[in-house]
């Protein structure tokens, strides 16, 4: 038995060994994610066009595309309020090339829906906030009441006369209003949407009297004077529109409902992949020409870390599942 191959075979091998040597930083890079993007990335709004999530995602997609070299594509996936694209980024390839943007229904969800097909706490990994705002109160003009007291009043004295819309169930704007209906004891029905933009249209057209919703699917309306804004949910006044007032100070306890925009990618995403996307997010928030456009739909850029934005999860999952049992939401 020869031992020893033949030159032709060693040189083979000798090949194969170099090739393979000079291969494994580039398999170590694939796999760790210190190498990305190497392509397009879609960025998937679970709501939409017009809505105000989309407005926002919008508003960051060119920055985003700038600072990471590559195609962030918008894929809007509208439907249960977030949870049909919320569902394709959780079943999504954890390498950073779909990536959800999403809203405060991410925690509120879990809390009303019987049956989700993703896990919100085990499914995702937090990246980072982009900004945050109040849900508005509008009413179509020729609704009659002008103000939230206004409001609390008819629909004491003509109980299930009221309906709202909001841009689905388990969104904040949905949640706003049982807390309104909670904290006044009244009866209003809940009409829900697939998103602000169809919302929005309804309500100026009258089919429904009043919408909870994000500032920015509405803020254009409103400035136009074509639908009327009576509250903001949050404990301070909007600073796109400082003459509307806060539901407390319209007379209502204990009320806020603050919503947040942010970037989440499928879990057990390599760490560089996140740290990266997290860098991008807090260098565009912090650009005074975003946080103008930010500002001119009514909220404000966030940043932080992906453990800040964790905790934000964390808390409100346990906030909401309170509130969804104190005021018997449920949706099958």
């Amino acid at each position: 038995m020869n031992l020893f191959p033949a030159p032709w075979l060693r040189a083979g091998l000798l090949a194969a060994a170099i090739l393979a040597a000079l291969a494994a930083p580039f398999a170590t890079q694939a796999q760790n994610g210190s190498d990305y993007p190497t392509k397009p990335i879609r960025l998937v709004v679970p709501y939409p066009p017009g809505g105000g999530t989309d407005v926002i995602a919008r508003i960051v997609q060119e920055r985003f595309s700038t600072l990471l070299g590559q195609q962030v594509l918008i894929d809007n996936r509208g439907g249960a309020a977030g949870s049909i694209g919320t569902e394709v980024v959780a079943k999504s390839a954890p390498d950073g090339y779909t990536v959800l943007f999403t809203l405060s229904s991410h925690t509120i969800n879990p809390a009303i829906y019987t049956k989700l097909s993703f896990d919100t706490a085990k499914d995702f990994a937090p990246v980072g906030l982009v900004a945050s705002l109040p849900q508005i109160l509008v009413a179509n003009n020729q609704f009659a009441p002008n103000t939230v007291a206004e409001l609390v009043a008819l629909a004491k004295a003509k109980p299930d006369s009221v309906s709202f819309a909001s841009v689905g169930n388990g969104s904040p704007g949905h949640l706003a209003g049982e807390l309104l209906k909670l904290r006044t004891g009244t009866h209003m029905t809940h009409i829900p949407y697939r998103g602000g933009g169809p919302a929005v249209t309804d309500v100026m057209g009258g089919q429904v009297p009043l919408l909870w919703v994000s500032i920015p699917a509405a803020a254009q309306f409103v400035k136009a004077g074509k639908l009327k804004a009576l509250a903001v949910s949050t404990t301070k006044r909007s600073a796109a529109f400082p003459d509307v007032p806060t539901m407390q100070e319209a007379g209502i306890p204990d009320f806020d409902v603050d919503s947040w925009y942010a970037v989440f990618v499928p879990a057990k995403t390599p760490q560089p992949v996140i740290d990266k996307l997290n860098r991008v997010i807090n260098t565009v928030v912090k650009e005074p020409e975003i946080r103008e456009k930010l500002l001119a739909q009514g909220s404000e850029g966030v940043g932080g870390t992906p453990e800040q934005l964790g905790k934000v999860v964390t808390t409100e999952l346990v906030r909401w599942q309170k509130l969804a049992k104190e005021a018997s939401i449920k949706v099958d």
